[in-house]
């Protein structure tokens, strides 16, 4: 598979594969078909390759990064850069990672994304408010997705899409 256009947006953020792998592997838990990290790398590689390259993913974590260089320049309308640091700021951080999460994944991701934004594991922690939110949701989603399929297949059921 070649690589989705935005993975190398994200490698020239500094936000590459391996980090966001190793960020879902902080919070992994083995289930049935994904028993051990070796099996959860591979599955995640896969969903990660599968899930960045549709566009619209693209689109929304583009939209989020894209928000918080203007919110830190000091261009979005009504918020300061004091507020987009601050307590209490935006709430829109959030509905974004949640609208991200239920887009890749579904109501399992968002509940995913709760536990990945609750503790910010790996690459997250170094992330402003808004790229946290946004790569916290498409971790969470494939994560969601990681552990559908690995069910699935333990299962013998096909794979949806």
């Amino acid at each position: 598979m070649r690589e989705p256009p935005l993975l190398k947006y994200l490698e020239e953020k500094g936000i590459t594969l391996e980090d966001l792998i190793n960020t879902a592997l902080e919070l992994f838990v083995p289930h049935p078909g994904v028993e051990t990290k070796d099996k959860a790398v591979e599955i995640l590689k896969d969903e990660f390759l599968d899930t960045m390259s549709d566009v619209n993913v693209s689109c929304l974590i583009f939209a989020c990064l894209r928000l918080e260089e203007d919110a830190k320049a000091g261009i979005v309308p009504g918020l300061s850069k004091e507020m987009l640091l601050g307590r209490p700021g935006p709430v829109a951080d959030e509905a974004l990672g949640i609208a991200i999460a239920n887009y890749i994944g579904g109501t399992r991701a968002v509940f995913e994304y709760v536990r990945f934004d609750q503790n910010k594991p790996g690459i997250l922690k170094k992330l402003g408010p808004f790229s946290n939110d946004a790569i916290g949701a498409l971790i969470a989603g494939v994560s969601s997705k990681m552990y559908t399929r690995a069910l699935r297949e333990a299962q013998n059921l096909p794979r949806s899409k």
